[in-house]
């Protein structure tokens, strides 16, 4: 019977061990690398940073704050350490040391072939011996300061629980066999029931990967100890399996959380941004400058209307207008930049290009103007406010980035376009016109989009205030009626005798303009002016401009 039994107990106990024993082994050594990678991301991704904040503040030409950087990856990596004999150091192409948290003792002979395994492609867990001892590292190679970096730890302790687990199931393997091979010299018929229990624990263990199954201890004896010692083994296993679930269980959280973020970032900016910054989140740090289209749209007289609503019904209000608004500049390729109060700050051509940029601009506020008859047609029915806007469009270069703090970033642009923008949009109200567009969007589109079927009227030119040269601004339509048609031809020829002094033949178109559309206010401006310059000419430099002394 002791030999028939034996082996019914030792093989299975064998099985069980070994399979617990690789599966913890593995687990826990693929811990460790993954903890070594991450670490490894983490001194990148911080190296990226600083070597950014280096570039976005034009502070990567000055020496010293390139070693102020390389000192913060230095200390940066410091914190990050977990062992007494975990190195992270950084070698130049050469070989030479060039950063570490602790002297590797790099030897001479020793340089060579670690520079040819950092050479080789495919990197990942590497071995290599330093300081006359194998060591583990992962590296990555910085292109800015020039390095290889390494996250490196000795070999054996590396896999030092790895170890530990082996040494403890060789151990309770030997108590195991040992207290069986005993107890059945002993007491084979006494050992025969619990020792088949133990056996049918063992194998449901097996075969459903059940650790938190326990053998119940009968006897104050060896059979017990043989049952206490199998749950504890059972009990350690577990809960390094509990631990690698949780490890996985978190990362599939952090993606979760990831998609989360996507989801709630498409309120903010488009779809493609986010893209763009998952991909490479440390370019989108990098300032860019372009040449784009910028929209500021505004609610007139906003403050009056604010004082007349009740806060919930202007909230409402806004949310309905906005809702509008916005979809069409997305519609169009844009991007809502900023909410400013009551107004929309939105931009084209960052931080995808199209070649219609300027087009598409135009034809979102021209679009958002329309969107508004609708909007106060519901506003009506409410018995609500109407709302009444003004669009300023400008194209020039800008500098486009993530612009702000750690603490809080915008994705952005700045620059004299910008504010001329924003001019742009104030001069709607002195010219008692919805729309207007600069002069460089009229020539962007003119050599972009001749054939848009746009309808475009001069209306001065004009020096914004803080400038002296002047812009010409337009106002432009879709379609126009046949008064309309009429009467910015004649307006556009009356434009051209005024900057050529022709100040009496101006006059004359402006009011052929006025004919047909009687009360046309940038007509009746221009009819005005004129007269004044004919009885008292302006100097002789004179160029059009009118400066402006307000917004």
């Amino acid at each position: 019977m002791f030999l028939v039994i034996l082996p019914l107990i030792i093989v299975p106990l064998v099985l069980a061990e070994t399979s617990s024993y690789f599966q913890a082994v593995n687990g826990i050594t693929r811990l460790a690398r993954q903890l070594l990678g991450f670490k490894l991301a983490e001194l990148e991704k911080f190296a990226n940073n600083q070597w950014s904040l280096l570039v976005d503040n034009n502070f990567a030409g000055r020496p010293e704050m390139v070693i102020a950087a390389k000192k913060a990856v230095e200390q940066y990596g410091r914190s990050i350490l977990l062992s007494d004999t975990e190195i992270i150091f950084a070698i130049d192409k050469e070989g030479s040391l060039a950063m570490a948290t602790s002297n590797p003792g790099l030897l001479p002979s020793e340089t060579a072939p670690l520079l040819r395994t950092l050479g080789e492609e495919g990197q990942g867990l590497q071995t290599a011996v330093i300081c006359g001892e194998k060591r583990i590292f992962q590296a990555f190679y910085f292109t800015p300061f020039d390095w290889f970096i390494l996250i490196s730890e000795k070999e054996q302790v590396f896999f030092s629980d790895a170890n530990k687990i082996a040494l403890q199931t060789i151990i309770s393997l030997c108590a195991a066999l040992g207290a069986a091979v005993f107890l059945l010299i002993l007491i084979t018929s006494h050992l025969t029931n619990p020792l088949g229990r133990i056996v049918k624990a063992m194998e449901g263990i097996i075969n459903t990967a059940d650790l938190s199954s326990r053998v119940e201890v009968e006897y104050n004896d060896e059979t017990g100890v043989l049952a206490q010692t199998f749950n504890i083994m059972t009990e350690e296993l577990d809960r390094a399996y509990s631990q690698i679930k949780r490890y996985a269980f978190d990362a599939v959280l952090a993606g979760k959380k990831e998609e989360r973020i996507r989801q709630i970032f498409q309120k903010y900016v488009p779809n493609n941004v986010i893209e763009r910054f998952f991909a490479s989140p440390e370019k989108m740090l990098v300032g860019d400058n372009r040449k784009l289209s910028i929209l500021f749209s505004d609610i007139r007289s906003f403050t009056t209307i604010s004082e007349g609503m009740a806060p919930d019904d202007l909230v409402n209000s806004l949310n309905r207008y906005f809702s509008g608004q916005v979809d069409i500049i997305y519609n169009r390729n844009g991007i809502v930049d900023k909410y400013i109060g009551d107004a929309i700050m939105a931009i084209w051509g960052a931080p995808e290009k199209h070649e219609d940029d300027a087009l598409q601009s135009v034809l979102s506020g021209l679009e958002m103007i329309d969107a508004i008859s609708g909007f106060n047609a519901n506003q009506k029915k409410l018995g609500k406010c109407e709302f009444h806007i003004g669009i300023g469009l400008n194209y020039g270069e800008v500098t486009v980035g993530n612009i702000g703090s750690e603490r809080k970033m915008d994705y952005t642009v700045i620059g004299d376009a910008v504010n001329l923008a924003s001019r742009m949009e104030g001069l709607t109200k002195t010219y008692h016109s919805e729309i207007l567009i600069s002069e460089s969007l009229f020539e962007e589109l003119r050599k972009t989009s001749p054939e848009a079927g746009l309808n475009y009227r001069l209306l001065d030119t004009v020096a914004v205030k803080g400038k002296t040269k002047g812009v010409r601004i337009f106002t432009v339509k879709r379609a126009l009626s046949a008064d309309e048609q009429k009467a910015w031809s004649l307006h556009n020829q009356g434009m051209k005798l005024y900057y050529t002094r022709s100040f009496n033949d101006a006059a004359q178109k402006f009011k052929e303009t006025l004919a047909v559309l009687p009360g046309d206010f940038n007509a009746e401006n221009l009819y005005n002016r004129c007269l004044e310059y004919s009885s008292s000419p302006p100097p002789a430099d004179w160029n059009g401009v009118e400066i402006m002394k307000t917004k």
